[in-house]
């Protein structure tokens, strides 16, 4: 290639990133310095001697200078083109010092994951994500904080966790989300309880005026029911975890309302009953939540996957 003909310079007018070659079109350039043979570099980058000579005369009319000679014996770089090797040399080194760089930052996000998760799925559902994560990610620590929904809000919002897990009916402020699982609340009691050998279901009516062991306010499962009953749910107790309402429940203290995912071992061992209910809405999805515009990344992003596996 040879380029005898007085080039035209481009106006230096735009960002630098329209008038600087890109980072292919310099190693181009580096590989010509080294092995003295377009077609070499051109094998060595792994692409077609035709189109390392297209982007050479493109880097030559980016530049406005005439960069490589070509003869039978090889491929030679002008004076301009020697001086332009040289500053290609120190920006491929510094952009090779940048990935260094940016890779460091990805492995040190990738070491850890921070989770706050709302109780019935911190307790029933996570375990199980975390041990697909970690067949994964071995190398990734995880730490797992349970809360009830607003709290999970809160952590996320603080930048203390990567991903949440929420079960109310509504997404908290300042957060995207997307559904993972649906959930459906159940009336349990224990079996020595009046309503575990009643014949018919229960009306809204009744489990409204009837005081329930609950768990507290700002719970998804509180906020499920309070919508449901159209109103607050009396509370006989509150609770701030699942585990101990169903104690409470077991013991014999009254009814409560809870995740069918939480009392399956209970029902199954009767030490719970389940109380049919007709008129109320129980259901309610389950969701992964992230402060709004920041997508998961990361062992953050594998395990949002590995809830809708």
């Amino acid at each position: 290639m040879s380029n005898a003909d007085e080039q035209d310079g481009p106006a230096v007018t735009g960002s630098v990133a329209h008038r600087v070659p890109d980072l292919g079109a310099l190693e181009l350039l580096l590989a010509v310095a080294r092995l003295g043979s377009l077609g070499g570099a051109a094998r060595e980058l792994g692409i077609t001697q035709p189109a390392a000579s297209s982007r050479i005369r493109s880097m030559e009319r980016q530049l406005g200078v005439a960069l490589v000679d070509r003869s039978p014996r090889g491929s030679r770089l002008t004076d301009a083109g020697a001086l332009v090797t040289d500053w290609a040399r120190r920006i491929v080194e510094a952009a090779e010092a940048f990935d260094v760089g940016a890779q460091a930052l990805r492995d040190r996000r990738d070491s850890r994951l921070r989770v706050a998760a709302s109780m019935t799925i911190a307790e029933y559902l996570l375990p199980g994500w975390l041990l697909a994560l970690r067949a994964q990610r071995p190398d990734t620590a995880v730490s797992l904080h349970a809360g009830n929904s607003t709290v999970v809000a809160e952590r996320l919002l603080s930048d203390e966790a990567d991903l949440g897990f929420v079960e109310g009916l509504s997404v908290p402020a300042g957060l995207d989300s997307a559904v993972i699982a649906h959930d459906r609340l159940i009336v349990v009691t224990a079996p020595g309880h009046a309503w575990a050998r009643r014949r018919r279901s229960l009306y809204a009516e009744e489990l409204a005026s009837t005081p329930l062991i609950l768990r507290e306010e700002g719970s998804g499962t509180r906020q499920v029911l309070d919508a449901a009953l159209g109103g607050l749910a009396r509370p006989l107790i509150e609770l701030s975890s699942t585990t101990a309402v169903k104690a409470a429940v077991v013991s014999g203290a009254g009814p409560a309302v809870l995740s069918e995912l939480a009392v399956g071992e209970e029902l199954a061992m009767r030490r719970l009953v389940s109380v049919p209910v007709e008129g109320v809405a129980l259901a309610r999805d389950l969701r992964a939540v992230w402060p709004t515009g920041h997508r998961p990344t990361g062992p953050a992003r594998d395990l949002l996957s590995l809830t809708r596996g």
